[in-house]
């Protein structure tokens, strides 16, 4: 793990080589922020006494140091002060932080009003304000990338430019510390949220649009944009969440109370890309899981017993998901956050343990990474692919070959088979290897003179062909496989996730009024797929046949959109 030290600098390198984060805790970098004052301290004088002429004074300090002073050579009586100078180190702990709408900038800020960012790209940090109070919440401005708000201990909330460093905006009207903004997709409207008001604001006027007020008795937890639409979620103390339409404030629905048996005080609230799912938890091991459309709680999640409150949640962005993110983030009392599979339920890996406690974490937008800020006021970068290396990994072949042996030594005896039929038998196990391994009987005569039909993992074209002919079809458990190996697909999720990360085509932007697909998530695929090939290639943005063609292998695929990507680009390429 590398650690850098921001010291008294205003700007630097993040990491000084090349980032390896281990899979165990997937930390890129450690940033420490350590400043030196020089400070002024008095020595105090203990005792002090005349010799026998009077004009000699002894003195002695509590650090030990005896001064003899001379009195008559210096008539005027003046009064003594022994001070020292020294230079303490002295941490300044990070209190909030926030990624940009990229990803890739992340910006901090610490209880002295320290404000920096880091461009995770180009590996820079810079300091870019120093506000002199502590930064309550943090939040980039979406419509001008540039622009970042700040809400301060003086209730206050400023808007200042990264690149000029000059205040654009300073916005007041708030009598208690902000402690959560939250910006619409547009990057239009912000909304501030304290412990006993909410206010809208409009970011092209930064003139306050709507102010909601509500009983202090009741007091609110959470008031916060859903993604990609124009619904404000209100989460109040009493457990009562409402739907608000942002530009009327007409409430569109309320959230019913949650059962009895497994009853919570929610305090942290989150919401898939999608905005369809809330997570809603506080003191409890109990994880509440309502379905935003139908209104309805529709999972309870128990975390380890271990974990007696949330104090975070956040669901990780996935490429691949259009949005519907299954693995969502729990930070417990313990200081370790938990990231869980909401679907079957299964932990799959964490961050922070009991000695270095996680204070919260925030997630960027395309889910590379997480930034935590320590309980010892520290700030961790963790690389999410790093985190995720283990259960990333494909799974294993169905058929595999185990040995290959030279064609003099070659016999029936030494391989094992399964018939090539409807149903694939499993071979029995052998005494020498641990793991069971599927293979196809190999074509003692064929296999090794005719090797352009060789196919990786053991398959053969002509037997393939002749399995085709004879049944007509692949056996309905293996055809995906069979194609794939077929087609050669590369699998390449690296080339993919930069082509997703590209966005929308402008030529598929209006797809839905050419396409008019009644599932939204089918749409999603489509138009996704359809985005990566124009990236791709520039000619598929103007095919006009390009939806056609590829909209049977997204219904086919829609749940694993890289093979779909690449089974449509593979088909037409040759």
């Amino acid at each position: 793990m590398q650690s850098t030290e921001l010291g008294n600098k205003e700007s630097g390198k993040i990491w000084h080589r090349k980032p390896s984060p281990l899979t165990r805790d997937g930390i890129i970098v450690n940033i420490i922020h350590n400043t030196s004052d020089y400070h002024s301290k008095t020595l105090r004088f203990l005792n002090v006494a005349f010799d026998g002429s009077g004009d000699y004074l002894i003195a002695g300090d509590h650090q030990g140091n005896i001064y003899v002073f001379d009195l008559q050579s210096n008539r005027i009586i003046v009064n003594i002060i022994h001070n020292t100078s020294d230079y303490h180190s002295k941490t300044l702990r990070f209190l909030n932080v926030a990624f940009d709408g990229s990803g890739d900038y992340l910006i901090a800020g610490d209880h002295q009003g320290n404000i920096y960012v880091f461009d995770l790209q180009s590996n820079r940090f810079n300091l870019v304000q120093r506000t002199a109070q502590a930064c309550t919440a943090l939040a980039f401005n979406l419509h001008r990338k540039s622009e970042f708000l700040v809400a301060l201990a003086d209730y206050s909330v400023k808007c200042f430019d990264i690149v000029t460093k000059e205040l654009v905006s300073w916005m007041r009207g708030h009598e208690s510390s902000v402690f959560s903004i939250s910006v619409h997709a547009s990057g239009r409207y912000a909304i501030t949220t304290s412990s006993d008001t909410a206010q809208l604001w409009d970011l092209d006027t930064f003139q306050r649009k709507r102010k909601l007020n509500i009983r202090q008795s009741v007091g609110i937890q959470k008031v916060f944009f859903l993604p990609l639409s124009n619904t404000i979620l209100s989460c109040f103390k009493d457990n009562s969440i409402f739907a608000w339409e942002c530009d009327t404030l007409f409430c569109k629905y309320q959230l019913p109370a949650p059962p009895e048996s497994s009853s919570i005080i929610y305090k942290v609230f989150a919401v898939t890309r999608d905005g369809r799912i809330l997570a809603a938890g506080g003191k409890s091991n109990h994880l509440h899981l309502w379905c935003l459309e139908a209104t309805q709680l529709f999972r309870i999640i128990q975390m380890p017993t271990k974990v007696r409150a949330i104090r975070h949640l956040e669901f990780l962005p996935d490429s691949f998901d259009a949005g519907s993110n299954q693995v969502l983030g729990v930070l417990s009392q313990d200081g370790i956050m938990r990231f869980i599979n909401v679907q079957t339920c299964k932990l799959l890996f964490e961050i922070g343990s009991l000695d270095e406690g996680i204070s919260t974490s925030v997630i960027s937008p395309h889910g590379r990474y997480i930034a935590s800020i320590m309980e010892n006021g520290s700030l961790n970068i963790y690389s999410v692919q790093a985190l995720t290396q283990e259960i990333n990994k494909p799974p294993p072949p169905l058929v595999k070959v185990i040995e290959d042996l030279p064609k003099n030594k070659l016999n029936a005896s030494d391989v094992k088979m399964m018939v090539p039929s409807g149903r694939i038998q499993r071979p029995t196990k052998s005494r020498d290897s641990k793991i069971q391994t599927r293979i196809l009987k190999q074509d003692l005569t064929g296999t090794f003179e005719n090797k352009e039909n060789e196919l990786s993992d053991g398959l053969n074209k002509k037997r393939l062909q002749i399995l085709l002919k004879g049944y007509g079809e692949y056996p309905t458990k293996y055809r995906m496989f069979i194609w794939r190996a077929l087609l050669q697909l590369p699998e390449n999720h690296t080339a993919f996730s930069s082509l997703i990360d590209k966005g929308i085509h402008e030529a598929f932007i209006n797809l839905q009024k050419q396409y008019p697909i009644k599932s939204r998530k089918l749409l999603r695929v489509l138009q996704r797929t359809l985005s990566a090939l124009a990236h791709w290639s520039a000619i598929f943005s103007d095919t006009p046949y390009l939806p056609l063609l590829a909209f049977p292998f997204v219904k086919l695929f829609q749940n694993n959109q890289l093979i779909c990507f690449e089974v449509v680009a593979t088909l037409i390429s040759k």
